[in-house]
């Protein structure tokens, strides 16, 4: 998941905000004021509406903080972490690769749950030593905001726990579960199931709840059973995928017949002249008969058609100095890993100093339509 706002970096990590935490922020601020003011009647609707909003925005502030210990965690466990992004359903960090054994993966999903009951536990032990009771409402606004913070957090922990992939639950059941059969993929599978059997069971509680009158609430249980069984699906899904592509290498999906064109073409001349008579979806750029970069059919539609008679293929190429390069023996895996944390769409493949041809995710997709049992037949086999 991408953010749509940047707020910045922390310990290299750039955090960021996706639109619908805009949405879930709000309604929160909206729930809270509801419940300070049937709370705490005697309070005004400036006190009601500050501890609102405060109160939701430190919520955000721990969510930041469950997140960023799994990411310092995955960082001291040699994984490289990309972003985090608040989004409406809590936050997610964007780990780069998979953890390497199943005490990293065990570590790096609990030190989350651990994080939010301790600052649970934290909220309710500074609420305590300013004088409140469990039991008791308190009556002034610092309390009541520790409070919430309090039992929300623990909450969270305590849900977070449910083991069904992907919550943190779900991770630890999978590490355990590698830990036991010493096979990531069997235990991904394992976990995957499981979540995909807790959402199930999320989706017709939710249901249920609708038909007993928790409109809104049980719409929402629902929609976290159906988010909780796609990401489920789709991790079930790419394990297999992973499994299947394990084994090859770049060198056997990389488009090697690439036609040559020369830089100073046109785009409307390139487009009418190879793009649309051939079955080719990359080009090499030639100057001077030397290859000096690649253009592709996404890189026409980056410029504007009536500007495609004055500008030329150089000016939209991909110069093959700036391009990720990767070698052809490389492992698949490995290449896909290249480009989500390079940010490209094609690699160029390069042996001895020479250009063998281009490596993207268009020609994985393209080998797993014609072969759809693919990844069914390899995990047999395996």
């Amino acid at each position: 998941m991408r953010s749509h706002i940047k707020l910045g970096r922390i310990a290299g990590i750039e955090i960021g905000l996706h639109y619908s935490w805009f949405v879930i922020a709000l309604l929160i601020a909206f729930s809270l004021a509801t419940h300070f003011r049937s709370v705490n009647p005697a309070w005004n609707i400036a006190w009601v509406w500050a501890a609102a909003v405060i109160t939701s925005i430190l919520f955000f502030a721990t969510l930041l903080l469950h997140e960023l210990a799994h990411s310092l965690v995955a960082i001291s466990r040699g994984l490289r972490v990309r972003a985090i992004t608040l989004f409406a359903l809590g936050g997610v960090s964007q780990i780069e690769s998979e953890a390497q054994d199943a005490r990293s993966e065990f570590w790096i999903a609990i030190v989350g749950p651990l994080t939010s009951f301790l600052i649970g536990v934290l909220c309710l032990g500074i609420a305590a030593a300013l004088g409140w009771t469990p039991g008791r409402e308190p009556s002034t606004p610092v309390p009541a905001v520790l409070i919430w913070l309090g039992y929300i957090n623990i909450s969270l922990a305590a849900f977070n726990m449910i083991p069904g992939y992907p919550l943190d639950g779900g991770r630890i059941l999978r590490a355990v579960a590698w830990w036991i059969t010493h096979s990531m993929e069997r235990a991904t599978r394992i976990a995957a199931t499981n979540g995909q059997v807790v959402a199930f069971l999320f989706i017709l509680y939710g249901i249920y709840r609708v038909f007993v009158g928790a409109n809104l609430g049980g719409l929402w249980i629902a929609f976290i059973g159906w988010f909780l069984l796609d990401a489920a699906r789709s991790t079930y899904i790419q394990v297999g995928i992973a499994a299947g592509l394990r084994g090859h290498r770049v060198a056997d999906f990389m488009e090697r017949e690439c036609p040559s064109v020369p830089g100073y073409l046109s785009v409307r001349d390139f487009v009418d002249e190879y793009l649309l008579h051939s079955a080719n979806r990359c080009f090499i750029v030639v100057q001077d008969r030397n290859p000096v970069g690649m253009v592709t059919a996404a890189d026409v539609k980056t410029i504007p058609r009536n500007r495609w008679t004055q500008a030329s293929l150089q000016s939209i190429m991909h110069g093959l100095d700036k391009m990720t390069t990767v070698p052809p023996d490389m492992p698949v895996m490995q290449a896909l890993e290249v480009m989500g944390r390079e940010h490209v769409k094609e690699l160029a493949v390069v042996s001895g100093g020479k250009l063998e041809g281009i490596f993207s995710r268009n020609q994985i997709a393209r080998f797993l339509q014609i072969n759809p049992g693919f990844d069914d037949s390899r995990d047999r086999a395996a």
